[in-house]
């Protein structure tokens, strides 16, 4: 055997020949199960529209994988984050959020907030009391001394002094409409000065009257239109007694 090298070649060869036979034999002899898969066939889909009984059937194509930021119409690139650059004293994004007022911090309707109160007008001063009548030492009372047909008349104003000194005076008297004034006079004293305007007879004393005298200031008025009393009289802006 030694003698003949190519005798275990040869049977080195048929055991090799006969292991591969049946290698091929047991692979074959497992079954289906090892074969290969038919492969998935693709999902279809109806067409939208059509009319008949059997829809055909169409591939839907799988969508693309979709990039964050991005849609599948657009190709922008995803947006870049800008730094928030903090200012020192305003609050930044990141600061607490306050809470929401309480119900006894909601301001009532109608009360902006923030709204700083209106300041009040104040109210007006009361208006003054009314002025004390003016008040004189020298008094007055008027008297008609003679008259025609009520049509003309002599008047009189017996002025009196209570003060303990002697004292000016002024008569002042508005006769009735349309009179005129004839004349005018003091009795027993020096004249004054008298005055017809506007309708208002003036007269002012030339003299003073001593302290407790009195003077009688007399005047004769015509066409008095049926009246022979004037509508006001006063001595020193005080009104005289008798009307």
């Amino acid at each position: 055997m030694a003698s003949s090298p190519w005798v275990v070649v040869a049977t080195g060869v048929l055991v090799m020949v006969v292991l591969l036979i049946v290698a091929l034999a047991s692979y074959r002899s497992r079954g289906p199960a090892f074969e290969a898969r038919p492969a998935d066939p693709l999902p279809t889909y109806s067409l939208p529209g059509s009319g008949a009984t059997n829809p055909a059937r169409v591939a839907a194509n799988l969508p693309e994988p979709v990039v964050p930021g991005l849609t599948p119409r657009r190709t922008d690139p995803p947006p870049v984050e800008v730094p928030v650059v903090v200012v020192p004293g305003e609050p930044s994004a990141g600061d607490d959020v306050p809470a929401p007022p309480s119900g006894d911090d909601v301001p009532p309707p109608g009360d902006p907030v923030g709204e700083q109160p209106r300041p009040t007008t104040p109210a007006p001063p009361p208006p003054p009391p009314p002025a004390a009548p003016p008040s004189s030492s020298v008094t007055g009372r008027f008297s008609v001394r003679d008259s025609w047909n009520n049509e003309a008349f002599i008047g009189e104003v017996l002025l009196y002094n209570r003060d303990r000194v002697s004292r000016p005076w002024t008569v002042r008297l508005v006769p009735p409409p349309g009179s005129r004034l004839v004349t005018s006079w003091v009795e027993g004293a020096p004249q004054g000065t008298p005055r017809m305007s506007g309708g208002v007879f003036t007269y002012t004393s030339g003299v003073n009257v001593g302290p407790g005298a009195s003077v009688p200031l007399r005047f004769h008025f015509e066409n008095t239109g049926g009246s022979i009393r004037p509508s006001r009289c006063t001595v020193d802006g005080v009104p005289c007694s008798g009307l």
